[in-house]
């Protein structure tokens, strides 16, 4: 846990591709990119947007390799796996970064370079 987001568990969430479970870490009107996609405002749309996602794969797995935490702000970077509807798999870095508003995450940020994923 750090910074009283436990991430562990939200890694978890996201790895099980339960969006719910996803969206219940994010305030009410929370903001999330992914990558080069526009912003999502909003936990229900984001809930929404990452269940897409999850659907559009057969399962995601992360290793997270370091954690910084600064002024309300906490990072993350390691490698994400995942496996495509095929069963081919795309193993790629990622680096996030989460402004958090007590335990929960307000802005969630997300640079990564999936554009092989769909390809």
């Amino acid at each position: 846990m750090a910074a009283d987001l436990d991430t562990d568990s939200l890694f978890a969430a996201i790895d099980a591709r339960d969006a719910r479970a996803f969206a219940a870490f994010l305030t009410d009107d929370a903001e999330f990119r992914f990558g080069n996609a526009p912003p999502v405002r909003g936990r229900e749309a984001i809930e929404a947007y990452v269940a897409a996602f999850f659907a559009a794969l057969g399962g995601v797995s992360h290793r997270v390799d370091a954690l910084w935490i600064s002024a309300g702000r906490l990072t993350c970077h390691g490698e994400v796996c995942y496996q495509r509807l095929d069963g081919s798999t795309l193993t790629v870095p990622f680096a996030n970064i989460f402004y958090l508003d007590g335990g929960a995450v307000a802005r969630y940020l997300v640079f990564i370079d999936n554009s092989a994923l769909f390809a």
